[in-house]
């Protein structure tokens, strides 16, 4: 009942941009922190970029500089801009959000924790 719907992968040239949509979609009461994680063939997941419901902001070394995440609360949408895109970026990248309260079906309400999207592919390469 909670869903979130990601965007903006894709194949991009070495110092290209991309810019990572994700929307929580469902009758959402609240979500406290929203980010993207990513993983490349062999690797484990790896935090890229968190924000919370109050604009806080926690970058992994591997985008600092480079990469900005934001949301907008109203929309429940989180975002990543990513700039200077080197081939080491190449990964799926995958919307997490920490905290989602939100309405189920038959009426209740429901928290639940580390809720993620099916991921989206990004390819850095000439």
């Amino acid at each position: 009942q909670v869903q979130l719907v990601e965007s903006g992968g894709g194949l991009v040239q070495p110092g290209g941009s991309l810019r990572l949509s994700c929307a929580a979609s469902g009758s959402i009461l609240s979500i406290y922190g929203m980010g993207w994680y990513r993983q490349a063939p062999g690797k484990q997941r790896e935090l890229v970029a968190t924000i919370t419901s109050g604009g806080s902001t926690n970058y992994a070394d591997s985008g600092k500089g480079r990469f900005t995440i934001s949301r907008d609360n109203a929309k429940n949408t989180v975002y990543l801009r990513m700039n200077s895109l080197k081939p080491e970026d190449t990964a799926v990248y995958y919307c997490n959000v920490d905290q989602v309260r939100f309405k189920a079906g038959d009426g209740g309400f429901r928290t639940e924790y580390y809720y993620w999207g099916q991921g989206t592919q990004v390819t850095v390469s000439s």
